[in-house]
């Protein structure tokens, strides 16, 4: 309690210092987090800034706000984790924030995804490049869709060749003028030597089977990573038979997002091979959208009949004819998959079996807060706060995948 007492105190005396108002949904956040530590006491706080939720604010935070967060934060040991995502946060307000990395000693996460840090003439993002050669704290960053240019992009991926206390990092979705595929090269190159990333998301990249093909050469090297996102690319059979090159190997990947590439049912054939021969560590893997047929999802789901390490498979999108929605209803049934892990279940009409979509997914809750049904976050209902970035190893579905969610 003492310690939500005190940010509140510094939260009014830095608006004091920069003479402002006080900033009512910055405000409102705190008010939250005391009402909460009366009933739990905690050694920590996650300051809950996303402007995207209408049930807490119609105000999202700006460059001018950002000063005041910085204040707050380099003041306040007790906050170690801040969603800053999908607000009004441009290039001054990501300056401001990155200033403050170089001195903080006690954040964890920052998730800035949604703002636009970033124009033509001016690289928010090269602010948190030279703040990572700095901070040696920061666990968790979070950049997507911030409009990324190229040189930035390329920026973080070489810093990240020295710094080696990162573990999460998501810079998807940049806004890239290449066709060399010269970003995947670099974020290949670093995963060479990092020895502290375990997740990276790389969604959105005009990737194709060249970067997947680079990729997989370091990977194979790597002995930290644990998730890795991919989604949204170009990515064909020939890219994902060199990825699999990397899974027979049994590196240290669980959580491997396919989603939204070209795979079809020679890059599933490819999976369902090492799956059922070679891997015993993958234990999440996302396939939809991939225009995969009959062949290829049948030859998943026998893989899965040898393989008992996988145990999330999302499969959505593909062309879920007769035989593959057979394959997976015996999956199901019988009790190999459980069907809060997958995004299919089972239903017959006139003794022809299909398989109807399940709302679910590996990162259910990165986009949106949801407003409404059984999966609401405690946090919001009883204000309570979300622990970014610490996986419960007791819970094993999709909502513990990501250090983000």
């Amino acid at each position: 309690m003492a310690d939500i007492i005190s940010t509140l105190f510094n939260f009014e005396a830095a608006c004091e210092e920069l003479g402002v108002p006080q900033h009512p949904y910055i405000l409102k956040m705190l008010e939250k987090e005391k009402e909460a530590s009366i009933l739990d006491f905690k050694t920590s706080m996650h300051l809950y800034l996303a402007g995207n939720n209408h049930l807490l604010t119609d105000v999202r935070l700006t460059d001018t706000d950002c000063l005041l967060v910085s204040k707050l934060l380099q003041n306040t040991p007790f906050i170690t984790s801040i969603d800053l995502r999908y607000n009004h946060i441009g290039n001054e307000g990501a300056k401001v924030i990155a200033a403050m990395l170089k001195k903080n000693d006690t954040l964890w996460t920052l998730r800035l995804n949604g703002n636009k840090i970033e124009t033509k003439a001016l690289k928010g993002g090269m602010y948190f490049a030279q703040a990572l050669q700095v901070n040696t704290t920061l666990l968790h960053l979070d950049l997507a869709d911030s409009d990324l240019r190229t040189e930035s992009v390329i920026a973080l991926a070489t810093v990240l060749m020295h710094n080696h206390t990162l573990k999460a990092l998501n810079v998807s979705r940049p806004i890239l003028f290449t066709v060399m595929e010269d970003t995947t090269v670099h974020y290949a190159k670093m995963l060479k030597v990092n020895k502290g990333l375990q997740e990276l998301h790389l969604q959105k990249y005009d990737m194709r089977d060249y970067g997947m093909t680079r990729l997989s050469e370091t990977l194979v090297e790597n002995s930290k990573l644990t998730y890795l996102d991919l989604s949204c690319n170009r990515i064909t059979r020939d890219g994902v038979k060199e990825l699999a090159k990397v899974l027979k190997l049994n590196t240290p990947l669980e959580t491997l997002d396919l989603g939204y590439n070209r795979l079809e049912d020679d890059g599933a054939m490819h999976l369902a091979e090492v799956l059922g021969t070679f891997n015993n560590t993958l234990k999440c893997l996302v396939i939809v959208s991939n225009n995969i047929g009959s062949a290829g999802l049948c030859a998943i789901a026998d893989a899965l009949k040898t393989n008992f390490s996988l145990t999330n498979i999302y499969i959505w999108g593909n062309r879920l004819e007769t035989r593959a929605c057979i394959a997976f209803d015996i999956l199901i049934t019988s009790g190999r998959l459980d069907v809060r892990n997958t995004d299919v279940q089972p239903y017959v009409v006139d003794g022809v079996t299909y398989l109807c979509e399940l709302n679910h997914g590996i990162r259910r809750h990165y986009y949106y807060a949801p407003v409404y049904g059984s999966d609401i976050p405690p946090w919001q209902v009883r204000g309570e706060n979300p622990r970014s970035g610490r996986i419960d190893p007791s819970i094993t579905d999709h909502r513990a995948l990501s250090m983000f969610d």
